[in-house]
């Protein structure tokens, strides 16, 4: 009997068992090795807080039950292909599938992981395709003074791949002291908010705090933009539009990764973009942004002290060996 994992919606999680269906034509038999939390959007699905307007729209691709909850929610799994289609038997794959021992889904769904990629860093595609999505939408120009204000999983990433472009100045900025090791790791500059360098042509939000985009908007240059990554839930945010934010002709504009960014929209499909992420991952460097492994009949436990606020995570991997051998 398989096993997955279901959040109440109220504070709470457990595993349940699970019955497969058979296996159809043009579907595969996934044996999970490895799934990732995603902490901001598990941990709001964790305390439920998701708002009723958003409960469509914030819907995993094989998600079951609705919000509130109980809800079975994830969307960051890398497995072993047990049974399929020719020159899928075999291959490990991502999906955005929940936490769970084994599923079964269209071939379609899956995204072969390349031989560079190991499965325990695949875990954060999903997080890459993030990022890679928010860049197209910031569309960073030669010579841009760049700030990414929150370092938790996506900010770093966006950080990492924008520190690629040329000439720009880009900054990873974090109230945490101790994210500049991860900033450091990547490559990047860090700054405390306070310390932040300002006259940025594009700042990049990620902090899901009132504090961080209210500092976002106070190091824009002139016409300077923020691009809004962070998901709030229901909770209600103020900024403060008052002050410099009509004088200097400041921009804020949101980024999801729902949709493929409109300027690759015409060429790029949704599995372009999961396939762009995973050869991204081929650079080790992004190992960084795996903080801690649990297993998974400790995930239970373990959820809920990310939503309790525990410090230092950012990916928390949880770890399949054991679960759903045969």
């Amino acid at each position: 009997m398989e096993r997955a994992f279901w959040f109440s919606g109220s504070g709470g999680g457990e595993l349940r068992p699970v019955t497969l269906p058979p296996v159809g034509d043009g579907e595969v038999l996934v044996r999970t090795l490895y799934s990732g939390v995603s902490r901001g959007t598990e941990t709001l699905v964790f305390r439920g807080e998701v708002p009723p307007s958003q409960r469509e729209a914030m819907r995993a691709p094989f998600q079951d039950g609705d919000f509130p909850g109980p809800v079975k929610y994830g969307y960051l799994n890398v497995g072993v292909v047990e049974q399929g289609p020719d020159g899928l038997a075999g291959q490990v794959v991502f999906c955005l599938y929940p936490h769970q021992t084994r599923y079964v889904v269209p071939a379609s769904a899956v995204t072969p992981v390349p031989r560079e990629v190991p499965p325990e860093r695949a875990i954060l595609a999903g997080t890459i395709e993030t990022a890679v999505n928010a860049v197209w939408d910031a569309a960073p120009k030669l010579g841009d003074r760049i700030a990414v204000v929150g370092a938790g999983m996506v900010g770093s990433s966006v950080a990492k791949l924008l520190s690629g472009f040329p000439a720009t100045r880009v900054q990873l900025i974090d109230v945490d002291p101790a994210r500049a090791k991860i900033a450091e790791a990547l490559g990047v500059d860090f700054a405390a908010p306070e310390d932040a360098l300002g006259d940025c042509d594009l700042v990049v939000h990620a902090s899901a705090s009132e504090a961080g985009l209210t500092r976002s908007l106070e190091l824009l240059a002139p016409e300077g933009e923020v691009i809004e990554l962070s998901w709030y839930g229901d909770r209600r945010v103020t900024i403060p539009l008052g002050e410099n934010f009509h004088s200097r002709r400041l921009a804020i504009r949101s980024s999801q990764v729902g949709m493929v960014s409109p300027v690759r929209r015409t060429n790029r499909s949704h599995g372009d973009r999961l396939a762009l992420a995973l050869r991204i991952l081929s650079d080790p460097v992004f190992k960084v942004l795996v903080s801690g492994e649990c297993r998974f009949d400790e995930l239970p436990d373990v959820v809920g002290r990310l939503a309790a606020n525990e410090p230092g995570t950012l990916c928390l991997r949880v770890s399949y060996q054991g679960e759903g051998t045969q």
